[in-house]
């Protein structure tokens, strides 16, 4: 009795089983039918989708839409140029990935566009700290060109003079720029003063440091040249860089001959960033190899290297050298008309006293920097 009993469980156990994986595969079969076409959707449809339309739409919600339409667009324009270069790389990663100046223009000019969209203010990462008549504004004009930099065009003098506005203020001042994108800003004044260093690695012991240096004689020349313009009443060249021109006592409380003793501001910097977190370009080869400092710049900053000697063209005019006109301009990109002006003439006896006074600090310099300027 017991056993037909079993027996008799066991079947309905079976039939049940049965039926209910029948069941469950013909609900399964329904539902793909009904239901399995409205969540397929190919990359080109999902790319068709619209993004939010307006960044004052707020909310936490929305940062990863916001991220996704953004590199949406950058990887769009990166396409886009390739289709028009016929490349089988969508990516435009080439072996000459500058062999295209127009191509990286305009990826420039969509990835400026789409971080306005979508970007943030967002603090600096690096900053062009020094020094005055160095060369600055050139590696500024030069490095905007790249497409994943994004850098402001005025001096905030955020460390020097600014700095009770407090650090929101200083974000404001920034351009939007996205996650893959580097903030910059350049201030030349920062190298000289004392409060920078310290002001700068309170915001961040991670900021990258760039310096252009040239020739300090050269550089003092050059600074008071500047003045001269603008106060054409001051006392000649030599007598503010000298106590007593005959026994060649230089007057070092000058601050155009204060800014080229480097290694005094050097020291004040290196007990707050490590010597990698600061490069050095050389002012003078910024003018006779502007492709290659700007090579090692864009190494120092961890970015593809995209601004080659295909970028630039010598202007003679100027004694510089000046950006290749982009298809999207009709004239090239030189720096300004206070740029390269003509130096007051010095004698040469000047010269050689002011060289031989910065010698001592020269040497120092390059040995703490590991590189040799040769302006002895």
């Amino acid at each position: 009795m017991a056993h037909r009993f079993l027996s008799s469980t066991s079947r309905f156990s079976a039939r049940f089983a049965f039926m209910f994986t029948v069941s469950l595969s013909c609900t399964y079969l329904c539902y793909n039918v009904l239901f399995g076409r409205s969540t397929v959707m190919t990359n080109q449809g999902y790319e068709g989708k619209k993004c939010p339309p307006s960044k004052n739409t707020g909310g936490k919600k929305l940062l990863g839409k916001l991220d996704i339409c953004a590199s949406l667009e950058v990887r769009s324009a990166l396409d886009e140029s390739a289709v028009q270069r016929g490349s089988d790389d969508p990516r435009g990663q080439s072996k000459d990935p500058a062999s295209s100046g127009s191509h990286w223009s305009d990826v420039k000019l969509k990835n400026t566009s789409v971080a306005q969209k979508y970007g943030n203010k967002k603090l600096p990462n690096a900053l062009i700290v020094g020094v005055k008549k160095g060369g600055t504004r050139a590696v500024l004009e030069f490095i905007r060109i790249h497409p994943d930099v994004r850098a402001l065009g005025t001096e905030p003098h955020f460390f020097d003079r600014n700095y009770d506005r407090g650090l929101d203020w200083y974000r404001g001042l920034m351009p939007r720029t996205l996650d893959s994108q580097i903030t910059l800003e350049k201030t030349p004044s920062y190298f000289v003063t004392r409060e920078a260093p310290r002001r700068i690695a309170s915001m961040s012991h991670e900021t990258k440091l760039i310096v252009v240096v040239r020739n300090p004689v050269t550089r003092a020349i050059s600074d008071y040249t500047q003045t001269l313009s603008k106060k054409p009443d001051i006392p000649t060249f030599e007598e503010l860089a000298f106590k007593n021109k005959s026994l060649g006592l230089v007057d070092s409380s000058w601050n155009a001959i204060r800014i080229g003793m480097y290694i005094l501001h050097l020291e004040n910097w290196l007990q707050y960033f490590r010597p990698s977190q600061m490069h050095f370009v050389s002012g003078e080869r910024l003018i006779t190899d502007p492709a290659g400092e700007m090579g090692r710049v864009q190494d120092f900053l961890g970015l593809k290297r995209i601004i080659t000697d295909k970028h630039f063209y010598f202007n003679r005019t100027k004694g510089f050298p000046c950006l290749k006109k982009p298809e999207s301009s009709s004239q090239p990109r030189c720096l300004g008309k206070s740029k390269g002006r003509t130096h007051v003439q010095i004698e040469e006896e000047v010269i050689e006293q002011l060289q031989e006074f910065y010698r001592p600090f020269n040497i120092k310099f390059y040995e703490t920097v590991g590189q040799d300027f040769k302006w002895d």
